[in-house]
């Protein structure tokens, strides 16, 4: 019987990176750090942060969330002192 290709993980899987693979996109979805941080059971908020690397898709959020806030200011260059 013909055999497909064997699969082979270039990254070895453990609970930590399963962890921080859920951590990653909870925050991604936007889920606030301090329930993250309650999900994971964390003490220190500053453990949680740990998980909120920069990702492409948070990058982008948050070039969308900045240049939603700067459209919203005017700037008169001319009556600057």
């Amino acid at each position: 019987m013909p055999r497909g290709p064997r699969l082979r993980h270039k990254k070895k899987i453990t609970p930590h990176s399963l962890g921080h693979s859920h951590a990653t996109h909870l925050i991604e979805a936007g889920v606030d750090l301090l329930e993250v941080q309650k999900i994971l059971g964390h003490h220190s908020i500053l453990t949680t942060a740990h998980y909120t690397h920069l990702t492409d898709t948070t990058n982008h959020q948050a070039d969308q969330l900045i240049n939603a806030l700067m459209n919203g200011f005017a700037i008169d260059w001319q009556n600057l002192k």
